[in-house]
């Protein structure tokens, strides 16, 4: 099917949730993609997607207060309604489900879901609350939606393995789907925070998926040290003025444990600062079709960096 073409615009849970079981009743399979809003174009491959397996799609446009342990970041993070549900729209979406934060999480709110396994390092290191934050509004709102797909991109590819083991430890009737990372023209990851960079701070954030195409063009010349490669990533970032390096790793696809040797299921994981914008990227080691599109991603740069030595360590 092909969907209504209408959008219905949902604020109530209860109403969400009943819109929902309405449509199963009729037989008809449902897509649900979560979201932060200020919709880009890598919520909205999510969503084609979606609109092809599912029969109703319907998107949440929720910004959790749980997965912020800054309050300025909180408070500066993108908000667009009126863009959104225009795409919405456009994109031929069901229901957008667009709650107040009470709503979610009222005063007596009182229940925290914590994800053990793959969460400690890397993201979880450096945002200690995030992903608690991250569990519990996922596990609302899938318990809000039912049995559904729900799509996910690759980009935050630690928060999706955090989803799949809490779908499978929860047993909620749920098929996780992963979408490939969307990016720009110039390999810059499609995010919400890519509107607060500066012009300049744009041009500096392409050291990511610059770093992200050195570490795959290494492994396609058989480089398979993992701490090499992290160094590798890492000097391409050290060499941009403008960007602060987080970490760089070369990590196992399941697990998110650093590993000794690459192989084609290890991931590049990738965080840096841009201004005042953190930026996350990475990519799994094997993927072919990626590694040809990247050898575009700033070669000036990485070539250089790569003839040099890499820059200092990976942390």
């Amino acid at each position: 099917m092909t969907g209504t073409g209408v959008l219905e615009w949902v604020t109530s849970p209860d109403a969400f949730r009943r819109r929902l079981e309405g449509w199963r009743a009729g037989g008809l399979r449902v897509g649900m993609v979560p979201t932060m809003g200020a919709l880009h174009p890598g919520h909205l491959a999510l969503i084609r997607r979606a609109r092809r397996e599912t029969d109703r799609v319907a998107v949440s446009l929720f910004v959790n207060p749980l997965q912020f342990e800054d309050a300025h970041d909180l408070r500066g993070y993108p908000r667009d309604r009126a863009g959104d549900q225009e795409a919405l729209r456009a994109a031929r979406v069901d229901c957008g489900f667009a709650p107040a934060p009470r709503r979610i999480f009222p005063p007596e709110f009182s229940t925290r879901v914590s994800v053990s396994a793959g969460t400690n390092r890397w993201e979880g290191a450096a945002r200690p609350a995030h992903f608690d934050g991250v569990a519990t509004v996922v596990a609302r709102l899938l318990v809000l939606t039912g049995p559904c797909r729900a799509y996910f991109g690759e980009k935050d590819a630690q928060q999706l393995q955090l989803v799949r083991r809490l779908v499978a430890d929860l047993g909620l009737p749920v098929e996780v789907r992963a979408c490939p990372t969307v990016r720009e023209p110039d390999g810059l990851p499609w995010s919400s925070r890519n509107r607060r960079l500066t012009s300049a701070q744009r041009a500096a954030a392409v050291c990511l998926p610059a770093a992200v195409a050195a570490v795959l063009a290494a492994y396609g010349r058989s480089e398979r040290d993992a701490e090499r490669l992290g160094r590798l990533a890492a000097g391409v970032v050290e060499a941009e003025p403008l960007a602060s390096l987080d970490y760089a790793a070369v990590v196992d696809g399941a697990s998110f444990e650093p590993v000794a040797v690459a192989g084609p299921s290890a991931r590049l994981l990738l965080a840096v600062r841009v201004g005042p914008v953190r930026l996350i990227d990475g990519a799994r080691l094997g993927d072919r079709a990626l590694a040809s599109r990247a050898c575009r991603w700033g070669r000036s740069r990485s070539e250089r960096v790569a003839a040099g030595g890499g820059g200092r360590p990976a942390r």
